[in-house]
């Protein structure tokens, strides 16, 4: 027992540090640049900063994940919550919200919250609906999203499992998937990298006829990313055995599209053991979206001092975290290509006493 606890605490204080950006980790090895053999990707390149997507007055804003309806409308499904901070906050009030504008620069306007925790003691979302994704598979809209039977730590963070409601329109109404919505937890297997472990974060897309859901979990080595593949949109998603990203580091909060004929995967690099750019973004690329290659791997973007024109540092409100970085990433395609960021951060650079979902476009030639 006091060895489980041990191991408990051990990984919160990890995963603090991960989520900060890393403080005096010594795990941090990045700085503001890519270390040599680290490509720049295009999107890095040609980011524009364009402003705040979502600023609600009262809220606390985190991650927004984006999608158009038929008539070109642009649906952002947000995580929010009433308190200032972030921690522990995003665990126990988080809910998720509903947001419209008439193009994805905004200006985007509230619409309703469409999910709550239940409430309900030993509901395994009985706290805390968080980080949505948001897809449309096969006419419908799903909304994937992670949510907690109990935010005090123990048990949380390992108590965190994925689950899923659809929709025939992005204004609802939204219905949970199989009995209660929860289509990925950890594994039962002693074996498996999962097991006992949270399967959050998800990134999910659609090819070939079958789901792919690319989840975070953690191991002795660091967190990364798995796969679990679905032939249907409710499941049963069937989990690989294996991460997909490497050993040693620590990412989280993946997108993922598929751009020129590949696979593509971008996560966070909290102490840039990836890239080499701490707080900022890796892409990782894979031909068949099961196998992806270290080697290939790119920066996908700065941090956001790099694209915020006149930034100052002085005046902007650090709410979490030790880096003015961007997280949470969610990209929106336009005619097959990557054109539009959405992140928030833990600073509010913008010098209100919130965090914000900001926007950036992505000016490809």
């Amino acid at each position: 027992m006091k060895r489980n606890l041990f191991i408990i605490v051990l990984f919160s204080l990890m995963l603090a540090a991960a989520c900060a950006g890393g403080g005096n980790s010594t795990a941090e090895t990045g700085g503001t640049d890519p270390r040599p053999g680290i490509g720049i990707s295009e999107i890095a390149t040609w980011l524009e900063w364009k402003g705040a997507a979502i600023r609600d007055p009262g809220y606390t804003v985190w991650g927004a994940s984006p999608v158009v309806d038929d008539e070109g409308r642009v649906h952002l499904f947000a995580a929010r919550w009433p308190e200032k901070d972030v921690d522990p906050a995003w665990r126990k009030s988080s809910e998720i919200a509903h947001y419209s504008a008439d193009s994805p620069a905004g200006p985007f306007r509230f619409e309703s919250v469409v999910l709550k925790g239940t409430g309900r003691e030993g509901d395994w979302d009985c706290w805390a609906p968080h980080n949505p994704e948001i897809k449309r598979i096969n006419g419908k809209y799903a909304l994937y999203y992670i949510a907690n039977s109990d935010y005090r730590q123990p048990p949380h963070p390992y108590n965190q499992a994925t689950g899923l409601i659809i929709a025939d329109s992005p204004f609802g109404p939204w219905k949970k998937a199989g009995e209660n919505g929860l289509i990925l937890k950890s594994s039962e297997d002693k074996k498996h990298w999962t097991y006992r472990r949270q399967v959050v974060n998800p990134a999910v897309i659609s090819r070939n006829g079958k789901i792919f859901l690319y989840f975070k979990s953690s191991r002795a080595e660091g967190t990364g990313y798995g796969l679990a593949i679905a032939d249907r949109l409710e499941g049963p998603y069937r989990m690989q055995k294996e991460p997909i990203t490497g050993k040693g580091i620590y990412i989280e909060d993946a997108t993922v599209f598929e751009w020129k004929n590949r696979i593509c995967l971008i996560t966070t690099d909290n102490h840039g053991l990836v890239t080499g750019v701490r707080g900022g973004g890796a892409i990782w690329y894979s031909k068949d979206g099961v196998t992806f290659d270290p080697q290939e791997t790119e920066l996908a973007y700065f941090r956001i001092p790099r694209y915020l024109p006149n930034y100052n540092g002085s005046a902007r409100n650090r709410i979490y975290g030790s880096d003015p970085k961007l997280e949470r990433p969610k990209i929106l395609m336009v005619d097959g290509r990557p054109a539009w960021l959405y992140a928030p951060s833990g600073w509010s650079v913008l010098g209100t006493g919130r965090t914000e979902n900001y926007v950036l476009k992505i000016n490809l030639p």
